[in-house]
């Protein structure tokens, strides 16, 4: 069965009729208390990632969801919430800024907050993930700060079957045309753009995009290069599409060959499979020359890439994925898991002899080390996981991606600059920094995160919007979402994976 869509074997799960988050009496009580009195977090250690700093013995005082004042000697007004932080460490809320939702609102949005992720961007919009920012902004659902995305914009035919995706294939410049307009209506805040598009309809997007005041952002097609994307304004590079190719001495010859692909509607895993080697002669091929004049060049744009290390990551060990137990999954419902083992044994194992799983570990090194160099050079980059992909956890990946950013050769302090400040400043919003007059997104953590990117995951508060979710309350959230998981039925049909990857540099 080759569909590849989460909503029809998903869909289920919101059938069953799983409450929404704030049925829970836990967080009931917290929406209804902290933000409205406020909190003064005091003799905290704030650290500052805009700026690489760190501010020891302070307070941070939040009022109405926002942060009201940080300091040494901040008067707390009568009433308000005082927490010792003593000992402790506060960090902006996270930003994961690639996700594909299920639609699952018992499990997804409370997992972001859980971990601390206080803004996500959808790479496939829906009306569920609008419905969900509608309700997360007038305060009657607990969940992160949401950009959402287009549908997929690809060419024609697209690796996806529209039968089971609500992709858009465009064929020529009037159809792309005509696609970011209607997107646009429906309220994307930017239009997703994919790896089958023609050079004619790329164009096009740009162009038309411009003209409605929206960015794009995606992959780059297998018919342009990285620098022709990049100079039609691409917002964000996802997953190092392009990378290899780009920086390789046979580059020209690397694209005829892949030109020469000829695909069928829908055969996914035959594109995974037949670029993979094209794919694997271009990181053989890696000119240093050429890297570093194609670095300068994405610096200069402020091209920023979202490398989504977690999805090559679990790529690259598909095969051990697949045996191995991870606890994170019991906060995912029946229908989720056996969607994502489909799409691991289908669109990623299928065809794949056990021989190339040595070369697909050498690519990954070779991602993360194209990823330190990125940063040296100062391109931009920004934390993003592929939620949708097999190992992939709501919440918990971002914890994952900064463990791999630093081991690409970023430090702590950078790391955490991508998963904070640099997406605040794509997304234009207030939020990823702990200083006066912005959003009160915070992490409080029991360790220092600067000493092992992993305290990240030691969280014992989180602020969201200026509700704050103390220790207990965060464990009891945590409980109700594997309560909610485990109560829901697993569906019939079994057939989805993200609408997004690709793993092919």
């Amino acid at each position: 069965m080759n569909t590849h869509t989460r909503r029809a074997v998903l869909g289920a799960g919101l059938a069953a009729g799983i409450g929404t988050v704030l049925a829970s009496p836990t967080l009931a009580a917290v929406s209804a208390g902290t933000a409205q009195r406020g909190v003064a977090f005091t003799h905290a250690t704030v650290i500052d990632p805009a700026r690489g700093r760190i501010l020891p013995d302070v307070t941070v005082l939040v009022r109405g969801g926002e942060i009201a004042a940080v300091g040494p000697a901040v008067r707390v007004p009568q009433g308000t919430q005082v927490v010792d932080l003593r000992g402790k460490y506060v960090i902006p809320g996270l930003a994961d800024l690639h996700v594909h939702s299920n639609g699952f609102e018992a499990i997804e949005p409370p997992l972001y907050i859980a971990n601390g992720v206080t803004t996500v961007r959808e790479m496939s919009g829906t009306p569920t993930v609008h419905d969900w920012r509608r309700r997360i902004e007038a305060g009657s659902l607990l969940g992160p700060r949401w950009a959402i995305g287009s549908q997929i914009v690809d060419g024609k035919p697209s690796i996806w079957n529209p039968e089971f995706l609500a992709v858009v294939q465009v064929a020529d410049a009037a159809e792309a045309r005509a696609a970011v307009r209607q997107q646009v209506a429906q309220g994307a805040d930017f239009i997703k753009v994919y790896s089958r598009l023609s050079r004619a309809a790329l164009v096009e997007i740009a162009a038309e995009t411009r003209r409605q005041g929206v960015p794009f952002a995606g992959h780059v097609p297998d018919s342009m290069s990285i620098t022709q994307t990049a100079d039609l304004g691409i917002g964000t590079i996802e997953h190092l599409y392009g990378m290899f190719y780009a920086t390789s001495w046979r580059e020209t010859r690397l694209r005829e060959q892949l030109a020469r692909i000829k695909l069928e509607l829908g055969d996914y895993n035959g594109w995974f499979n037949r670029t993979r080697t094209v794919e694997y002669a271009a990181l053989r091929s890696y000119s240093p020359v050429k890297a570093r004049e194609l670095f300068e060049r994405l610096a200069r744009r402020r091209t920023r890439i979202v490398p989504t290390l977690t999805m090559h990551n679990g790529l690259a060990h598909a095969r051990e994925l697949s045996q191995r137990d991870d606890p994170r999954r019991k906060y995912l419902p029946a229908a989720a898991l056996a969607a994502l083992d489909f799409a691991l044994n289908e669109l990623y194992l299928k065809g794949r002899d056990p021989s190339l799983d040595a070369g697909w570990a050498e690519l990954f090194q070779a991602q993360q080390r194209v990823v330190g160099d990125l940063h040296r050079a100062g391109v931009p980059l920004m934390t993003g996981t592929d939620i949708g992909t097999p190992g992939a956890v709501p919440g918990f990946s971002l914890h994952d991606e900064l463990v791999l950013l630093v081991g690409a050769g970023l430090s702590p302090m950078d790391a955490l600059r991508a998963a904070t400040a640099e997406p605040a400043g794509y997304l234009g919003t207030r939020t990823g920094r702990v200083t006066e007059g912005y959003a009160a997104d915070l992490v409080v953590l029991d360790a220092n995160p600067l000493h092992d990117i992993r305290n990240t995951q030691r969280i014992i508060g989180v602020v969201a919007r200026g509700r704050y979710l103390d220790h207990a309350t965060r464990e009891q959230l945590l409980r109700d979402v594997a309560s909610a998981a485990k109560s829901m039925p697993p569906t019939a049909t079994l057939a989805a994976t993200c609408a997004c990857h690709h793993a092919h540099p």
